[in-house]
């Protein structure tokens, strides 16, 4: 039985909760079984804000993820506050542009992406989220790209063909990082 914890974490307005609900989705239309468990810290733009995804192909008995496997953390407090959390031999997925610490543990994995500036180059640091979700995807394998994309399409889905493009893009530059 395979199942993956995830915690992503950052300031609210960094699209924290949209990359879980789009892995959690994407984990769906994979025929996997999903969790999805958002907190808020303080719901306004600057507020923390965190969330839990677990991916499994059997049941899931609790949407807990105690020491989980990845991390996707997108500005410094986040890393201070999982770093210790982490199971041994788990991958960190830092937003390189905002995370000014290393990580100080030796028995994890740490991922740098320089997240902003790619978004910048895909023309709206906005999509910074996408771009983190595709090189996310990319290294672990969790879902398909595919199932990514699409799930992102229909989640956006009333904000137009432009918007789509712009987060496909960003999605395919996260990933085409980290390859």
């Amino acid at each position: 039985m395979t199942i993956t914890k995830t915690i992503f974490s950052g300031f609210g307005g960094q699209g924290v909760l949209v990359m879980g609900y789009v892995l959690a989705t994407s984990g769906m239309h994979d025929d996997k079984h999903v969790t999805f468990l958002p907190s808020y810290g303080a719901e306004v733009r600057g507020g923390t804000a965190n969330c839990t995804v677990t991916v499994s192909d059997e049941p899931i008995a609790s949407p807990v993820a105690s020491f989980p496997d990845f991390a996707v953390l997108m500005n410094t407090p986040s890393l201070v506050k999982f770093e210790e959390g982490i199971k041994a031999g788990g991958i960190v997925f830092l937003n390189s542009d905002l995370v000014e610490l290393k990580p100080k543990r030796r028995d994890i994995q740490v991922v740098s992406i320089p997240i902003n500036s790619i978004a910048e180059r895909v023309g709206n640091v906005r999509s910074a989220n996408m771009v983190m979700i595709g090189a996310f995807i990319q290294k672990t394998g969790l879902v398909s790209l595919k199932s990514v994309i699409r799930s992102v399409k229909s989640i956006f889905e009333t904000k137009g063909s432009k918007v789509h493009k712009m987060n496909t893009l960003a999605i395919e530059q996260g990933s085409a990082f980290v390859k």
